[in-house]
């Protein structure tokens, strides 16, 4: 009784949560019933209840298909560089801004990093075809300090693509994954510096001993969140960058998917792609939680 007065008594607040869980309902649960698509040879002319039943055919095809896997060793390779430059880079930048005494200068190098983010991979995915053209703004660089003969199209060559889809996403997202890290460090008590420093501890030492430790939860969550998406890499970016050229090395899981589904419609197999990846991601997340526990005295950030 007491509980259902609570619950009365905050009415106006469930109102307000409505229309989200509703969101949620409709657009994150319901969907879940299609699922088996991937255990039925779905076409447009079926229904989901009428497709007929293959089992587990699908993944059977899926084991067989050199052209998934090599989605998969382009996207662990694109997601793994991205992972080891684009997890600590941003906490060495936030760290770097945090430390500025002037003020002015913080807030511009602040507001020069994140906003690129904000930009979609359409202009900035042009800007990095114009930018690596021929006759394009790095070439121009190249050629002036002797490192280049002549101007190439860097997009034309595979061997180059996973760096450049790893390098143009970190200049995309490096300012904005400082945000957490600023947010977390301006909530450390002072003193806690101001005794470091009479004990004499450098800035290094400040770092080491007071800021990564109280960051230690932050960089527990951003690291789980990193690893469980290892096998997402950015459809966007891909498809603005991939040409028939490079395709052999930027085809990533997703355009696989996307193409497999919604480009030949084939829709049982690309549903049956991602459920593996779906699962596969939640083993990774439940395993990289259950790691970052120790660097938390046992305790999960997540669960």
């Amino acid at each position: 009784m007491n509980k259902l007065k609570e619950f009365y008594s905050q009415r106006q607040l469930h109102w307000m949560i409505l229309p989200g869980v509703a969101f949620m309902i409709v657009f994150n649960y319901i969907p879940i019933y299609g699922i088996i698509i991937a255990f039925k040879n779905y076409t447009v002319v079926d229904t989901i209840s009428s497709a007929e039943w293959v089992g587990l055919e699908n993944f059977k095809i899926i084991m067989q298909d050199s052209f998934f896997w090599e989605a998969v060793r382009n996207t662990m390779a694109i997601s793994l560089l991205k992972l080891g430059l684009g997890f600590f880079i941003p906490i060495v930048l936030a760290i770097m801004i945090f430390e500025m005494s002037d003020g002015r200068l913080k807030k511009f190098i602040q507001t020069v990093s994140y906003i690129p983010h904000f930009f979609s991979w359409i202009v900035l995915g042009g800007m990095m075809i114009s930018w690596l053209s021929t006759d394009g703004f790095f070439n121009q660089i190249f050629m002036s300090v002797g490192l280049m003969d002549k101007g190439v199209n860097h997009l034309l060559n595979p061997n180059e693509y996973w760096w450049i889809a790893v390098l143009s996403d970190l200049w995309k997202e490096v300012g904005w994954g400082t945000i957490l890290y600023l947010a977390g460090m301006s909530r450390i008590d002072p003193t806690f510096y101001e005794a470091a420093r009479i004990d004499g501890a450098t800035k290094i030492t400040q770092i080491r001993k007071i800021t990564l430790p109280l960051l230690t939860p932050i960089i527990s969550l951003n690291l789980i969140l990193n690893v469980s998406g290892i096998l997402g890499s950015n459809l966007d970016q891909t498809l603005v960058l991939m040409n028939t050229q490079n395709q052999n090395r930027s085809e990533v899981i997703n355009s696989f998917v996307y193409k497999m589904g919604l480009v030949q419609g084939d829709f049982s197999y690309a549903t049956a792609v991602g459920l593996g990846v779906s699962i596969i991601s939640v083993i990774l997340l439940v395993i990289t939680d259950r790691v970052t526990r120790k660097m938390n005295d046992g305790k999960s950030v997540i669960l």
